[in-house]
């Protein structure tokens, strides 16, 4: 049986951790916050993206050649680059290797301007592998250490590079190019540099293509803050007209309520010695509209803004589509009604909204197309009520209209809350118009003769 050695009571035991150096632990921070795109996810596919074809000028173009316009930026810099490394080649034509050779080795760059149009990181990598070798292979012994043919495809490889990334990236490859700068200086001093253009060169390219990527990606977030922005002005405008909708409605609903809440109290008056379960029926109707219209002005207490004053005449109607016509003549559109159908009362909710609907279209008549013609067309059937406002073409000189919008929203929210249908655009002939149906359920008692009214108004006064 084996033996566990003891430890003696009161010893103190120390656990020594082992400990880097402040430099080693500096240089670990650093490498930790290395961007990703730069080395772990230098093989990164991140193409070229093609150019957009709705400008001015590519729109223009046939759909075929459209299409093909979008390649133009890559067919651009292909040509550019062989283009260079030609040029290139010539300059270095008079040195020991043939122009064959010479040629070849030129050529090699090319290759990583090609798959800096895929995966412009890998691309930058290459280019600064090649270059030393092109440099020594080719004999360009006043260039060191990027030959002509290389200076050149390595500042396109930085600029796709940095445009497929981020700004921080494109600063880290031209520190990476400081360096590799350096080191070349130190190894292969006495040589003729080009390091100076290149730094100069790249420094400029970097803050370029970093500026322009800045100011796309602010573009980018400013679209997208507009639609949210968008989006969040039609939700209010939504609830600010179905709290005008509720406000105007109240009046027609509390006018309800308490009418049923006294004629429930003067009801057991009217019948001599009524029994008493009578009594307690009309009793528990007052009681409950008088609770029900409690309820509704607490409702409408939450929805009602602060500077809202109850109107003192009653809600209107549509039998007070004429003073709103004379009111529209006044203020300089010609307007004409016809009213077609057998011509009924009907609930006050619908009025109510049919007349606002009316207001509304009118208005933006007036707003939109100042010096036209406004037709309102009111049609009673069967089955609801039937609504057409058009407008022709403005006359005059249309100016911004400070509108936030509300009109259609408003009409929309009115004619949905009765479970109707809504429908405006502009016309053929340049006009504007809208139309609206509201359902509303046959009455009993309707007696009324089909009848047809129509009334032209002329230009104002």
């Amino acid at each position: 049986m084996g033996t566990t050695a003891s430890v003696p009571p009161h010893t103190v035991l120390y656990v020594t951790q082992k400990t880097h150096s402040p430099e080693y632990q500096l240089a670990a921070g650093a490498a930790k916050g290395l961007p990703p795109e730069l080395f772990r996810d230098a093989f990164a596919p991140r193409p070229l993206p093609r150019m957009r074809t709705d400008g001015p000028l590519t729109r223009r173009l046939p759909a075929g050649r459209r299409a093909a316009a979008a390649w133009a930026p890559h067919a651009v810099i292909a040509f550019l680059t062989l283009v260079t490394v030609l040029i290139s080649a010539e300059l270095t034509t008079g040195y020991h290797l043939a122009g064959s050779t010479v040629l070849v080795l030129s050529l090699i760059p090319v290759g990583t301007v090609l798959l800096a149009f895929v995966r412009p990181t890998a691309a930058f990598w290459l280019s600064l592998i090649v270059s030393p070798v092109v440099a020594v292979g080719a004999g360009s012994a006043g260039f060191w250490p990027w030959s002509p043919a290389s200076f050149f495809t390595h500042l396109i490889v930085m600029v796709l590079a940095a445009r497929a990334t981020r700004p921080a990236i494109a600063g880290w490859m031209w520190a990476t190019t400081v360096l590799y700068a350096l080191l070349s200086e130190v190894f292969m001093p006495g040589v003729g540099s080009s390091s100076a253009w290149m730094l100069f060169l790249s420094s400029l390219a970097m803050l370029t293509t970093s500026l322009v990527h800045v100011r796309r990606q602010a573009a980018q977030d400013i679209a997208a803050e507009q639609s949210v922005t968008a989006v969040e002005r039609d939700r209010r405008t939504t609830l600010e007209e179905r709290t005008t909708i509720a406000r105007e409605l109240h009046d027609v609903v509390a006018h309800h309520m308490s009418v049923v809440a006294i004629q429930a109290e003067a009801a057991p008056y009217r019948v001599e010695n009524p029994p008493p379960e009578l009594e307690q029926a009309f009793a528990t109707i007052r009681e409950n509209a008088v609770a029900a219209l409690t309820e509704l002005r607490r409702i409408l207490g939450v929805v009602r803004a602060e500077d809202y004053e109850a109107p003192d005449a009653p809600q209107p109607v549509l039998a007070d589509l004429d003073g709103l016509l004379a009111n529209v003549r006044e203020a300089g559109l010609t307007t004409e009604k016809a009213v077609t159908g057998a011509v009924r009362t009907l609930p006050q909710g619908v009025e109510l909204s049919a007349y606002r609907i009316v207001q509304e279209a009118l208005s933006n008549a007036l707003r939109h197309a100042p010096g036209s013609t406004a037709r309102v067309e009111v049609g009673y059937v069967l089955g609801g009520l039937g609504l057409r406002v058009v407008n022709t073409a403005p006359q005059g000189l249309v100016k911004p209209s400070p509108g936030a919008g509300h009109g259609i929203t408003g009409m929309r929210e009115r004619v949905a809350m009765l479970g109707g249908a809504l429908t405006h655009g502009p016309t053929g002939e340049g006009g504007y118009e809208v139309t609206a149906f509201i359902p509303v359920a046959p009455a009993d008692d309707e007696t009324t003769a089909d009848t047809v009214v129509l009334e032209t108004g002329g230009d104002p006064a």
